[in-house]
């Protein structure tokens, strides 16, 4: 099918003569579909895989890769489990927390979800000390009843860096003058954002040890906190400790915990594929009727091709190869733009946005202000192949019709 006389004859019929410029007007309409469905593709895949890396980090960047709980709520001798995990060779941080839903009150009243860290060691598993916006983690230190704020949360409280705010435990008391409830008031150390509502709006970060006074746990904590060396092995690492861990524990993985929320994404990427994978499919329609109108244009060549001997398959394989030739050039022009502007968007959004003077993210309403993104270099891979495969298909039956020609009818006329 596919001999030196079917190629040559295959890229003859690409040349336009003087009587079928449109033919080729065709074709390269064709050429330049296939271009733009697959940069359009590769360059929005890219960004939203920017996007979900950004939110990924973010999320990521309070959260822990990993955690180990304690089957009872209690956790003994949890100093030598944090030692015993930072031995596994995928785990690069491990610290204690405590972790408590309740109220917080100043100006405001506002439900909270108070964690409890150890500054030493809590960089080792989240970014909280990078996103201080005003205070550091420093600041919290033992009985001194400090509290780190997210901004968020700080504005419906009312308050600001040296404010006071009363945390309510959930545990009551009964005294003489009848049940009251658990409370302490702390000094609001600093401010922090994540980028992330959840937590901007709800977090509280104070000492671990003043959150076991507060809360009355005595010396246990609620569990420990794990960074790993690579996050997309955190489900494997996660069995791996729980069976390795000596005692009864539960692990869980940060998938777990936002498998909901990475799941959207994952489908809205799926959706979005298909959806513009359509800008490839109509090109390939191009590409049949592109072929369709030179097998009619070609009748009388063909015949003479068949009367010389030249076989059915050999016939297809010349407006196969034709056909192909269109969906590989427009594939190559699209691969190489979408890398470009997938690798260079951020620059030209910038300068979209200076020449038409607009900003398309503003930062006073978006958390990501910019376009990231992340070129995969195993989407390119499915992408390409899948604009050579519907260009490949829509020459089979073009080719099959041309194959078919009755040198006798088609030469009766000549």
């Amino acid at each position: 099918m596919y001999q030196p006389l079917t190629v040559f004859i295959g890229l003859r019929y690409l040349r336009a003569k003087r009587r079928n410029h449109f033919i080729s007007f065709i074709s390269l309409i064709s050429m330049g579909g296939i271009a733009l469905g697959v940069t359009t593709l590769i360059t929005v895949l890219s960004v939203m895989n920017g996007f979900e890396r950004e939110l990924r980090e973010r999320i990521l960047g309070m959260v822990s890769h990993a955690t180990i709980q304690g089957y009872d709520g209690e956790f003994p001798g949890w100093p030598d489990i944090v030692r015993d995990a930072r031995q596994h060779p995928e785990v690069v941080g491990a610290a204690p927390y405590v972790e408590q839903e309740t109220m917080l009150r100043a100006r405001r009243t506002a439900g909270a979800l108070v964690r409890g860290v150890d500054p030493a060691s809590e960089p080792d598993v989240s970014d909280v000390h990078r996103l201080m916006v005003d205070g550091s983690l420093d600041d919290l230190r033992p009985g001194e009843w400090g509290v780190l704020l997210g901004l968020g949360l700080a504005d419906r409280l009312g308050v600001r860096t040296g404010d006071s705010v009363t945390i309510f435990a959930p545990e009551i008391r009964a005294t003489p003058a009848g049940v009251i409830p658990q409370v302490r008031r702390f000094t609001v150390a600093g401010l922090f954002e994540a980028g992330v509502h959840q937590y901007d709006t709800a977090l509280a970060v104070i000492h671990y040890q003043d959150a076991q006074r507060l809360f009355r746990l005595g010396d246990d904590i609620s569990g420990i906190r794990l960074k790993l060396e690579d996050m997309m092995r955190a489900r494997w690492v996660a069995r791996e400790l729980s069976t390795e861990l000596p005692g009864f524990y539960r692990v869980s993985d940060w998938t777990q915990q936002h498998a909901n929320f990475f799941r959207a994404v994952q489908t809205e990427k799926t959706v979005m594929f298909i959806i513009l994978s359509l800008i490839i499919a109509v090109a390939a329609f191009n590409i049949i009727s592109t072929l369709v109108m030179v097998v009619t244009d070609k009748q009388s060549d063909i015949a003479i091709l068949k009367t010389m001997g030249l076989g059915p398959r050999r016939i297809m394989g010349v407006f196969m190869i034709q056909g192909s030739l269109i969906g590989i050039i427009g594939t190559g022009l699209g691969v190489v733009g979408g890398i470009a502007l997938a690798l260079n968007v951020e620059s030209v959004v910038g300068a979209i946005e200076q020449v038409l003077s607009v900003e398309f993210l503003s930062a006073e309403v978006y958390y990501i202000s910019d376009l990231p993104s992340e070129l995969r270099w195993d989407d390119v891979v499915r992408f390409a192949g899948v604009s050579l495969l519907l260009s490949l298909l829509s020459t089979i039956y073009p080719a099959w019709r041309a194959a078919r020609t009755e040198p006798v009818e088609a030469l009766r006329y000549e």
